[in-house]
C-alpha cells in the first residue's frame, strides 16, 4: 500500500480539474487523472509528471458503470486505499436552456447522468477504498448558480447565469445529494463537502469566466486535504460559506 496519500480527480485532464490535480501533487500527493479521452488524459499525465508530480492515468467515463468499476480496481492495484474523491467532471449540455425550448428534456437528462448520477456512481464505487483511509475527503464540485438563495435572490446574470434549465438544477440537485451523504457518513472519518469555483474560464463557458482554473481549484484543494476538525455538508467558495 502507497505511503503518500492518494487523490483521484475526475475530469482531470483539462481545465479546473487538471488544475487541482497539480496543486495536490505540488503538496506531495499521488493523483489519479480521471479522463475518458485517452490521448488528453495520457497528455494531462505527461504534463504533470514533467511538473514534478506523482501523476497516473485513470480511464474513467462517469457515465459508465463498467468504467467506473474498473476505475475502482485500478486504484486499488496502485494504491490499496484512496485519500481523497474529487468529483469534477461535468457538462453543462446544449445552450441555450430556457424551460421551454426544444429539446430540452434530453439536455436536462444528460446533465443530470453525468452533473448527479455520475458523481453518485463514482462515490459509491471508490467508497470501500477510502474507508481505509484514516482520513478520507469526498468534493463535490458545484457552481454558484446551483444555489436556490442567490437564484432567487437576484435576476442579474452576472450572479445566476443565464436561463438554464439543465445545467444551474442538476448543479442544485447535486447539492442537495450531498447533505444526504454527510448524513449518512456521519460519524465516519469521511468529510464530503461541496467547492465552488466562481467564475472560471474554461471551455464549458467558451471561456468568458474571469478566474483563472489554478484560482477556481483552490477551494477543492482545501477541502480535499482538510484536518480531522473540518467540516462536512458544506457548500464553500474562496470568500467562505455559499448559501444554499
Amino acid at each position: 500500500m502507497s505511503e503518500k496519500k492518494i487523490a483521484l480527480v475526475t475530469g482531470a485532464n483539462k481545465g479546473i480539474g487538471y488544475e487541482i490535480a497539480a496543486g495536490l501533487g505540488a503538496l506531495g500527493w499521488s493523483v489519479g487523472v480521471g479522463a475518458r479521452d485517452a490521448r488528453r488524459r495520457e497528455a494531462s499525465v505527461e504534463k504533470l509528471r514533467a511538473a514534478g508530480v506523482d501523476a497516473f492515468g485513470v480511464p474513467l467515463d462517469v457515465t459508465d458503470e463498467a468504467s467506473v468499476a474498473a476505475a475502482a480496481r485500478l486504484v486499488d492495484e496502485r494504491a490499496g486505499r484512496l485519500d481523497a474523491l474529487v468529483n469534477n467532471a461535468g457538462v453543462t449540455g446544449d445552450m441555450p436552456q430556457n424551460p421551454t425550448g426544444d429539446g430540452v428534456v434530453e439536455t436536462v437528462r444528460t446533465a443530470v447522468e453525468t452533473n448527479v448520477i455520475g458523481v453518485i456512481r463514482v462515490t459509491n464505487a471508490m467508497l470501500p477504498l477510502l474507508r481505509r483511509s484514516a482520513s478520507p475527503r469526498i468534493v463535490n464540485m458545484s457552481s454558484g448558480v446551483g444555489s436556490l438563495a442567490r437564484q432567487v435572490a437576484s435576476d442579474d446574470p452576472a450572479t445566476t447565469g443565464p436561463l438554464s434549465v439543465a445545467y444551474a438544477p442538476s448543479k442544485t440537485f447535486l447539492n442537495a445529494v450531498t447533505i444526504q451523504y454527510a448524513k449518512e457518513l456521519r460519524g465516519t472519518n469521511i468529510k464530503i463537502n461541496l467547492a465552488c469555483p466562481g467564475f472560471v474560464a474554461t471551455d464549458l463557458n467558451g471561456f468568458r469566466g474571469v478566474r483563472t482554473p489554478e484560482q477556481g481549484a483552490a477551494t477543492a484543494i482545501r477541502l480535499a486535504t482538510l484536518p480531522d476538525d473540518g467540516p462536512t455538508g458544506g457548500f464553500f467558495e474562496d470568500a467562505g460559506v455559499v448559501p444554499w
